[in-house]
This record gives C-alpha cells, sequence and structure tokens, in this order.
C-alpha cells in the first residue's frame, strides 16, 4: 500500500514539474520503445516461449512488429496531434478565434493481459506516452517471463523517473488501484473489469476497459471456402491458440453447408499443425494449469464432449489443447454461455443464414464480429444489425493492425479505444479555449432586458441570421 501511494505520488511530482509535455521528450520514450524492440527481440521470443510456448513467428507478427509499427506511427505524426485543433467561432462571441487542445490527462495506470502481454502492455504505453503522461504499467504476473522483462528493460530504454513497471499480483493490484490517477486503461475479463470500474468510482477517474466477450462469426456458400478456413484458422488457433480476445469464438452457418466447411478446416487444420497438433512447435499451449482445468471442464459437460468432430487431445503435462471443432453444441451449454479464450470452435447451425442475427442479438455484445460472405446484402444487413466493438468481412483478426481504426468494446466488451492517434486521444484531455478581442460589445447581452434585447439574442444564439439582422437594424432606432 505504502509503495503504491509512493509511486503515484512521484509520479505526480514528476509530471506537475512539466517533464512529460515537451515534444522532444514525447519523442525520446518512442524512439526508445522502438529501440527496445530491435535490440531485444530475441529476448522477447524467448519470454514469450516461457510464458505460452508462442511460436517465434507470432511473436514478431502479432506482438514486437506491431510495437514498432505503434512507435513508428507515433513519431510520425505526434506533431500534428499536439498541434490545437482551430474550430469555427460563432457570431455570438465575435471576435474570437477557438481552439481544442489536447493537454496530457497526468499520472496513467495500464493494467495489462497475459495472452499478449508484451503487446497489451507497451500499445497503451506509447498512447499514453505520445500524450505526455507519467505511466505506471501493470503487467500480468499470469506471465511472469515477460513481467520480468518488461521490469527489467523500460527502465533502461524509457526515462525511468516518469514511468514505473510493478510487478506481482492480486495484492498489488488492489493497491494499486486504491490510489487516485488521472485514467486507468485496463485490459482483461468483464469480471475483473467491474473491480476497475468500482475503484475508479471512487476517485471518478475516467477508464478505459478493453474487455472480450463471446465473437461471432458467420459464414455462408458463397465464400471462396478454402481461403476462408485458412483465415479462419489462422483468426483462431493462429492467434494464441484460441487464447485471444478477438478469436472466433463460435461459428454459424447453414446445417446444409457445416459438412462442407468441416472437411475442409480438418484440411486446414492438418496442413497448419500436421497429424499431432500437440506436438507441433506452431501451437501455443494453454498459459497455465488453471485456464487448462477451465477448458477441460467446459469440455467434459453432459452433452459437450460428444459434439467434437475432430480434435479434443489434450495433454496436461505440455498443458497443450489441440485444435478443436465442435458441432452443434447446446446453446445453455456451459461453452455457449462463456467466452471460451482456447481452442475450442463451435458451430451452430441454422435452416437460413439470416437467423443468425436473432442468435446473436441474444448474446452479450462482442469484441468483434465477422461475416464471411460475397452476398453484399448480407454483409450490409449484418454491419447494421450486429453492434460489436469491431467488424471484419471475410477475414478475421486482422482489422487491430490497422491505425486508422479504433479499437475497443461496446457494452460487456469493453468501454473506450485505442490504437494509432485513438490511443492518443484515449490519454489526453481535449481541452476547449475561446480568445476573444475586446471590442464588438453586443449591448442586448447585458441587464436591464427587454423584449428587443432578448429577441436579438435569441437570433444570434438560435442562428436566425434574417431575424437576427432585422432586429438588430432596428433595435437602435428603438433606443
Amino acid at each position: 500500500m505504502e509503495d503504491a501511494r509512493s509511486w503515484a505520488a512521484e509520479l505526480r511530482g514528476r509530471f506537475e514539474e512539466g517533464l512529460t509535455r515537451a515534444a522532444e521528450w514525447r519523442a525520446a520514450q518512442l524512439r526508445g520503445l522502438l529501440r527496445m524492440a530491435t535490440e531485444m527481440e530475441a529476448e522477447m521470443c524467448d519470454a514469450l516461449h516461457a510464458d505460452l510456448a508462442k511460436p517465434r513467428t507470432e511473436a514478431c507478427l502479432h506482438e514486437i512488429s506491431l510495437i514498432k509499427s505503434s512507435c513508428l506511427f507515433a513519431l510520425k505524426n505526434l506533431k500534428k496531434w499536439m498541434k490545437p485543433q482551430k474550430v469555427q467561432a460563432k457570431l455570438m462571441t465575435f471576435p474570437s478565434a477557438a481552439r481544442i487542445t489536447a493537454e496530457p490527462l497526468g499520472v496513467v495506470l495500464i493494467i495489462s493481459a497475459w495472452n499478449y502481454p508484451l503487446l497489451l502492455s507497451l500499445d497503451p504505453v506509447i498512447g499514453a506516452l505520445a500524450a505526455g503522461n507519467a505511466v505506471v504499467l501493470k503487467p500480468s504476473e499470469v506471465a511472469p517471463a515477460t513481467s520480468s522483462l518488461l521490469a527489467e528493460l523500460l527502465p533502461r530504454f524509457v526515462d525511468g523517473r516518469c514511468v514505473k513497471v510493478v510487478q506481482g499480483g492480486v495484492p498489488e493490484t488492489t493497491a494499486l488501484l486504491e490510489q487516485k490517477w488521472d485514467k486507468i486503461f485496463y485490459t482483461g475479463n468483464s469480471q475483473v473489469g467491474r473491480i476497475v470500474m468500482t475503484a475508479a468510482a471512487k476517485h471518478l477517474t475516467p477508464v478505459v476497459l478493453e474487455l472480450g466477450g463471446k465473437c461471432p462469426l458467420v459464414i455462408d456458400s458463397t465464400v471462396d471456402l478454402h481461403v476462408a478456413a485458412k483465415r479462419i484458422a489462422a483468426g483462431k488457433w493462429g492467434c494464441n491458440n484460441g487464447q485471444a480476445c478477438i478469436a472466433p469464438d463460435f461459428i454459424i452457418t447453414t446445417s446444409s453447408f457445416a459438412p462442407k466447411l468441416i472437411e475442409e478446416l480438418k484440411k486446414v487444420l492438418g496442413k497448419f499443425y500436421g497429424k499431432d497438433p500437440l506436438g507441433s512447435a506452431d501451437l501455443s499451449r494453454i498459459v497455465n494449469s488453471n485456464h487448462f482445468n477451465r477448458l477441460k471442464t467446459l469440455m467434459d459437460e453432459e452433452m459437450v464432449f460428444e459434439k467434437i468432430v475432430f480434435g479434443g487431445q489434450m495433454d496436461a503435462y505440455q498443458l497443450k489443447i489441440a485444435p478443436t471443432i465442435l458441432l452443434d453444441v447446446p446453446l445453455d451449454s456451459a461453452i455457449m454461455r462463456e467466452e471460451i479464450f482456447g481452442p475450442f470452435l463451435p458451430i451452430i447451425t441454422v435452416d437460413k443464414i439470416n437467423e443468425c442475427f436473432g442468435l446473436i442479438n441474444s448474446m452479450s455484445k462482442p469484441l468483434a464480429a465477422y461475416l464471411f460472405s460475397r452476398n453484399s446484402k448480407l454483409q450490409d444487413k449484418f454491419e447494421r444489425s450486429i453492434s460489436a466493438g469491431g467488424m471484419l468481412l471475410n477475414d478475421t483478426s486482422i482489422h487491430l493492425t490497422n491505425p486508422y481504426l479504433p479499437f475497443g468494446g461496446v457494452g460487456e466488451s469493453g468501454t473506450g479505444a485505442y490504437h494509432g492517434k485513438f490511443s492518443f486521444d484515449a490519454f489526453s484531455h481535449k481541452k476547449a479555449v475561446l480568445n476573444r478581442g475586446f471590442f464588438g460589445e453586443a449591448k442586448a447581452r447585458y441587464p436591464p432586458y427587454s423584449e428587443p434585447k432578448l429577441k436579438i439574442m435569441k437570433g444570434v444564439l438560435e442562428g436566425k441570421l434574417g431575424d437576427m439582422i432585422q432586429a438588430f437594424l432596428g433595435f437602435p432606432r428603438g433606443k
């Protein structure tokens, strides 16, 4: 508790000294993070492998390269983002100039998740530093190797006076949440998200919650099946073996198309991971025994295990579970009520593809929703009818690589967004600034009030220029 209070106080002192505000300081931190991701790539890959048995390709492409990309994008655009935005002034305030200034919020707390422990730690940090804040980062204790590496590396590559890494578990996180912050950014599950929001409410601290949910994937018979199957498999099992908040959680398709889809997915998975997927170096393991047992419990439920049409192999010693496809599991089963966050992919069949809308909308709003179809009318209806944090047509997951798109949830899947300028905005306050001159006084603004004065002011405020001008021309003569 005392450590948490002292860290927060120390960083607030540094922020109030103005250390973090200058563009040069912000750019230096971004260059430091970029250099860290470049020079320490091998160590980062080793840590990710220790925590998740993450293949080097996934470690580089899904985490390290995205961190570099975020740094480069912020460095390229930093001065433009920091520049005050001129906006139109109104007649009511004539003569005046109006602008919006992005100012740093102050001292922010970032609590990250274990499934992408580098990316989900450093991507928000990039936005917070670009916006000129002091930062406390709390990496996930569930990925201890990566947490330890971040604690070691960050003080070497960024300004340790203004950036702190706090390791530990629930007690440390609880102590941090008791402090006053200017923003809290949390990535994880909705249960802890509620705890974070409750703690933030004590100080009226704004929050960004990046949560999850059951991301649906709808596919019809108009697709290129081979391409679709590869993209589905890559988004589900090629992203941490399903341990990703935007991994497809279940598929909806027609009963007539499901057998073709299953056969194609089997072929693709055979090419990706071979006959023995548990022995494949290209398949991540489950993060720990608790999560392994949670997934095993989902599969052991009555009327679920018998629905397996592919996969299902488990190795508790290696903490590995093979890619698993299930067909028509009961909708009231735990695997269909809870976010899976693992390698199980249920396929739910319907008679007509349009039945997908009622099923998806009966659930909580997901972080991502996917549709595979060449049918433009279905695409339009899907975009209009499905509320989700993000949406991708004819692919999975890769929308998060576009820095011009916001990444965030809605409803149960989260609040707030980041990536690119949205990260900068998430950690900035947009301050309204109006600068007036000392001439151009409107007598109608001041007492003693009268009906003619009221008519003038209403015309100005309501934008009724014709009435305003007429009243203005007649008013002085009346006085």
